[in-house]
């Protein structure tokens, strides 16, 4: 016997997991890929602003407070960084300088603990701004703004160059018989040269 159109038995099989459109379906249905959600396949940018370096102190710490009563203290990091020469083919450490912001406790700690010659990893972040020198024009300057501050070494390696070989300490010394006072003679060394004075430059 023919099959009659309409018939259940000549109806298409269901298949599972197979999406379709139909007099069962409509195309109106949330199920339809018309209406289905569209995967994004855009990332997301992401701005990284990360400084880690580890270097030695060119002079002491400035701690000042500012009228809200919040300690601010600048530090200046002497970073080296090694290159070759290719005139000589000699190796040549080529000294850097940063200038470093600490602020609250973790500054009054490195007003009081840290010297010049004193070595210390830094971990924070970069930070511009812009202003006017004495003359009336336009400079600017990039700070290093401190996360945290770590003193490096004891008291008998105040003068020592580039930090290599240390154990950190934490920002907060347990032992401060293992650190020297801010102004505390250490002894002489291979510190990196002090930096020129910046006087344009506000504190």
């Amino acid at each position: 016997m023919a099959a009659v159109r309409g018939d259940p038995a000549t109806k298409a099989p269901k298949l599972h997991g197979v999406r379709r459109s139909g007099p069962d379906r409509p195309l109106d249905s949330p199920h339809t890929s018309k209406f289905a959600p569209e995967r994004s396949h855009s990332v997301a940018a992401t701005n990284i602003n990360r400084v880690v370096l580890t270097g030695n102190l060119t002079a002491d710490p400035e701690l000042r407070s500012l009228p809200s009563g919040t300690s601010v203290c600048k530090l200046r990091v002497a970073c080296n960084t090694r290159r070759k020469n290719n005139a000589t083919g000699d190796w040549e450490d080529k000294p850097n300088y940063f200038d470093v912001t600490v602020w609250g406790a973790q500054g009054e700690n490195a007003a009081r603990y840290l010297s010049k010659g004193r070595p210390v990893a830094v971990d924070g972040r970069l930070e511009w701004r812009e202003f006017q020198d004495q003359a009336g024009n336009k400079r600017q300057a990039i700070d290093i703004i401190a996360d945290s501050v770590q003193f490096l070494g004891g008291r008998e390696d105040g003068a020592g160059g580039g930090g290599g070989g240390f154990t950190p300490r934490s920002d907060v010394p347990v032992d401060t018989g293992d650190f020297a006072p801010a102004g505390a003679s250490t002894g002489g060394g291979n510190a990196p040269a002090p930096a020129p004075a910046d006087d344009d430059i506000p504190f």
